[in-house]
């Protein structure tokens, strides 16, 4: 991992949430953070300008990705204001940070769902070993349990983290799963939903660290 001790506010499922901007700068000064990483479902099936006025609102550097309830002309304002990881890769702080949006296919018919075949097209080019990888939907298995104990993430994606070993998993999407968990040397976050007062932060260093927080 990078020595560089950079540490970040980690934010998901904001939902249109107004507030969620101003609780976050307070955080954001409260823990000398340097970024903020944003999960997805930020808008609440749009308007998709929001996410550009949101992600501006937080007078921060932003990593970025869409959810499955942005419409996909939410991409757009997120390229536009961050730094969009939705099936990219950047390079940060000597550490490869990647990233995919959306999610599987879900039983509620959200205007940015993919099936598992297109999860693994977009994802498998970014993938590496040793990275942080941004994600909205979390892979099958890990922190992807609702309300109905149905295990709801993608296959998909939890094939490649299994080959590729990531260093961090960051994900959202299951509002109820919230948690830190490690498996085979990953360490997993799904910080809660902004929109109930969740968030997380992520320092790194010679090894990273996980924290939730109360936004």
């Amino acid at each position: 991992m990078s020595t560089v001790g950079r540490n970040y506010l980690v934010l998901s499922d904001v939902h249109c949430r107004d507030w969620v901007a101003d609780r976050a700068k307070d955080l954001i000064r409260e823990h000398s953070l340097d970024a903020v990483i944003l999960l997805g479902d930020i808008t609440h099936f749009g308007p998709p300008q929001w996410a550009g006025e949101f992600i501006r609102s937080l007078e921060a550097k932003c990593y970025a990705i869409p959810g499955n309830c942005d419409p996909p002309g939410t991409l757009g304002f997120i390229e536009r204001n961050s730094i969009s990881l939705h099936a990219r890769k950047v390079m940060v702080d000597g550490v490869v940070w990647g990233g995919l949006g959306g999610s599987n296919p879900t039983i509620f018919k959200t205007p940015f769902e993919m099936p598992e075949e297109e999860i693994a097209r977009l994802l498998s080019p970014i993938m590496e070993t040793g990275m942080v990888l941004l994600l909205h939907c979390p892979p099958h298995g890990i922190l992807d349990t609702p309300f109905s104990e149905n295990h709801v993430g993608s296959t998909a994606i939890r094939d490649l983290i299994d080959k590729f070993r990531p260093s961090v998993v960051l994900s959202g999407h299951i509002h109820e799963d919230r948690g830190i968990v490690k498996k085979d040397g990953t360490w997993y976050m799904n910080p809660g939903a902004a929109k109930d007062h969740y968030a997380g932060m992520m320092e790194m260093g010679e090894e990273p660290s996980l924290t939730l927080l109360d936004l």
